[in-house]
């Protein structure tokens, strides 16, 4: 063998040698895995967290995963921004869980979380230690969501005292720093989208958190709406999910939408529910562990 002629022209043993490529097997080579093992770990490790919303949660298979990313894509005004909030303060209010939310539209609106929180409860001490898991951070460009992402694995955010361990991760939107940087003569752009997807995905698994994303539309050839940032995109989300307006004649400017599953490992594609953005959280459902067995987080007593 290879290393065998090594060994006759080299000072060294022979079964030094097969000690060193022992240990560099070990460190390197992926030995498979049995299914299960793996939906043990699965079982172990994986928490599905509500959005609080029942016509969502209905989608994603009882809710959020930990450990994968989840992508809101719809146009604007078609309510990604306000599923975020009520996701973050049902988190926070609800399953007593910190959350942190970037942003990078410049979307984010304290008033509008407070009043989401009141809607929850009456309790002033109640409201103020919710706003306090929510961690907010602000990053208007792709180098400082880099930066923000960087800080998260370092340990920035993952425990703050008396609000809990961090459980999930908002991005609204990738959009917005992402989409200005792709395409024409911009080479780098490509790679530093990449950069963030790996690290949102590598958030995701070594923290346990769950991660949610927001994204644009555009259209393909056909005219049907599909996700932005491209083909390379398109592959970093576990699940997706379209948000749409609902229109009727007569209604004027409706607060219902529709949300259709179009990427999902676990549910079948094109499932679409209909939801209203004002009673956001109403029609929630004290969800047992699901068929898949995966524990679920609930209401705190």
């Amino acid at each position: 063998m290879a290393y065998q002629c090594l060994c006759s022209r080299l000072p060294c043993f022979f079964q030094a040698l097969v000690a060193v490529r022992r240990v560099l097997l070990a460190q390197h080579t992926a030995f498979p895995v049995s299914g299960a093992d793996l939906y043990e770990e699965l079982l172990s490790s994986t928490a599905i967290l509500s959005t609080g919303n029942a016509s969502l949660d209905k989608l994603l298979d009882s809710g959020l995963y930990t450990g994968e990313l989840t992508e809101l894509a719809g146009a604007p005004g078609s309510g990604k921004t306000q599923v975020c909030f009520g996701v973050a303060v049902n988190l926070s209010s609800v399953l007593k869980q910190s959350v942190l939310y970037i942003d990078s539209s410049g979307g984010l609106s304290a008033t509008r979380l407070l009043q989401l929180i009141k809607a929850r409860t009456r309790s002033m001490e109640e409201q103020m230690e919710a706003l306090q898991r929510i961690q907010v951070a602000h990053a208007f460009d792709v180098y400082a969501l880099l930066e923000c992402l960087h800080s998260l694995r370092s340990g920035a955010f993952q425990q703050v005292s008396g609000v809990g361990t961090l459980k999930a991760v908002i991005v609204d939107s990738v959009t917005a720093v992402l989409s200005h940087i792709l395409g024409g003569k911009q080479t780098e752009g490509m790679s530093l989208m990449m950069q963030v997807a790996g690290e949102l995905k590598t958030i995701a698994k070594d923290l346990n958190v769950a991660v949610l994303v927001t994204n644009h539309v555009t259209r393909d050839g056909n005219g049907s709406l599909k996700a932005g940032l491209g083909l390379s995109w398109s592959h970093v989300p576990r699940t997706r999910i379209l948000l749409q307006h609902v229109e009727r004649p007569g209604s004027g400017l409706s607060s219902l939408r529709t949300a259709t599953l179009i990427k999902s490992s676990r549910q079948p594609c094109h499932l679409t529910q209909e939801f209203d953005l004002r009673s956001w959280g109403e029609t929630q459902d004290q969800l047992q562990p699901g068929p898949s067995g995966k524990r679920k987080l609930v209401e705190e007593a």
